[in-house]
């Protein structure tokens, strides 16, 4: 009786169950639960329903939906690709079989199908069954279902996480975390400080699934609570409120100098207010435009008009001139003397048109990320203007990927180091 060694055991019951397995699947179709996760997501993904909502529209419970929700952390996964032309298929595989059973040569195979004669030499290396087992059963030889079956296997995702395994990388992960810096700013930020180091670079949706999905998620969880939204799960969608109040008086967007729209000439900035729990507390944002530069306003008693008025003008008059040249708000209330803080500063005021945020959009996003710091539903007034301002370095210290990956504090020393800094010309990538 032959007698096999482990390697050609492991091999014979791969058969076995591999034949086993193809055979189910060939006859059968993929499950209800494998089909409803896949509408599941698919609903997910187009981002105009709510998890519930898309579970029910997937025919699944809502239970169920908000599960795998959970399960994945709030990561969206990636439909299934197909298969690149450059894998073999499993009619090229059987053309290999009978090839090899009629005796010609994997030179002659690789001819037949068009494929590299190397391409032809490592499939059958790969999915041919030990030599010994080889030699002794010519009937097991290499075989078209099984080497299928095998790449299939190893072309399974999701595969392991790269950031675990690296300690350098995690390190830099983590650290970049704590800094406040999001996914994608760590992500670019590594591929600047490493450029020839491959095995630093990582996607920045590897260090969300990292962080949020279950069973994969190998960073400390407080580290959750420094990304900017400080979410235990990835939201498909959000919701903002919009406020707007229209001010006498004030001077429109579409009058704007159109040497604002395209960020070419800095000195232009966006304004807002954050506004604390109960209203009854508030800090003022102002963002550059060319350089995303942020500065804080100090408002500890109250944010009406004069209070607001008072900290832009000391805010702006520590600018130089080339660098004060317009202001663009919404339309609060905060600003019904907008045309004395034009008086005192020499600075142009312009409000966006009703219920359009985009209109000053880097400013939008900057209050975004001040969320961060400055959480909604709690009062604003205990924070110093010392803390504005250390917030506001830390801010300005964040890589920007339409700067290139420079900081905004980077962005604007080069402008107020430039020979010919009153033309105030500044180039960036967005």
């Amino acid at each position: 009786m032959r007698t096999y060694t482990s390697k050609e055991a492991a091999w014979v019951l791969g058969v076995v169950a591999t034949v086993f397995v193809v055979e189910v699947v060939a006859v059968g179709r993929p499950s209800l639960p494998v089909q409803g996760r896949r509408r599941f997501w698919a609903e997910v993904r187009l981002g105009m329903w709510s998890v519930e909502e898309s579970a029910v529209r997937a025919g699944v419970s809502t239970t169920t939906g908000k599960k795998w929700f959970r399960e994945a952390g709030g990561v969206t996964p990636y439909p299934a690709a197909p298969r690149s032309d450059r894998s073999l298929s499993f009619v090229e595989r059987e053309e290999i079989a009978i090839g090899l059973a009629s005796g010609r040569s994997q030179a002659q195979i690789a001819r037949d199908l068009g494929r590299h004669p190397a391409t032809i030499s490592r499939e059958i290396a790969r999915n041919s069954p030990p030599p010994g087992l080889r030699r002794s059963r010519a009937r097991l030889a290499y075989r078209a279902g099984l080497a299928q079956s095998k790449s299939d296997t190893r072309a399974r995702r999701p595969k392991p996480l790269k950031i675990p395994a690296d300690q350098q990388l995690l390190a830099q992960v983590q650290a970049g975390l704590k800094q406040h810096w999001s996914p994608e700013q760590i992500s670019n930020r590594l591929r600047v400080e490493f450029p020839d180091d491959q095995g630093m670079h990582v996607s920045h949706e590897t260090i969300y699934k990292t962080l949020y999905v279950q069973g994969r998620g190998q960073l400390k969880r407080e580290l959750v609570t420094a990304l900017r939204t400080g979410r235990a799960l990835r939201k498909p969608h959000r919701k903002t409120t919009e406020r707007r109040v229209r001010i006498p008086g004030m001077v429109n967007i579409s009058e704007r100098p159109a040497e604002v729209g395209d960020r070419a000439v800095p000195g232009h900035w966006e304004g807002d207010l954050i506004i604390g729990a109960n209203s009854a507390s508030a800090i003022g944002t102002l963002v550059e435009r060319t350089t995303r530069f942020t500065l804080l306003l100090h408002l500890p008693d109250t944010h009406g008009a004069e209070q607001v008025r008072d900290a832009m003008t000391a805010q702006i008059l520590r600018l130089p001139t080339h660098l004060a040249k317009s202001l663009t708000w919404d339309q609060g209330i905060e600003m019904a003397q907008h045309a004395q803080f034009s008086v005192d500063t020499g600075v142009e005021v312009y409000f966006c048109d009703p219920h359009s945020p985009w209109q000053r959009g880097t400013n939008e996003n900057t209050n975004g990320l001040l969320r961060q710091y400055f959480p909604k539903g709690t009062s604003l007034k205990p924070f110093s203007p010392a803390y504005l301002d250390a917030v506001a370095e830390e801010l300005n210290g964040r890589p920007r990927k339409t700067l290139g990956w420079r900081t905004p504090a980077e962005a604007l020393n080069a402008l107020l180091s430039t020979p010919d800094a009153t033309d105030g010309v500044i180039a960036t990538t967005g």
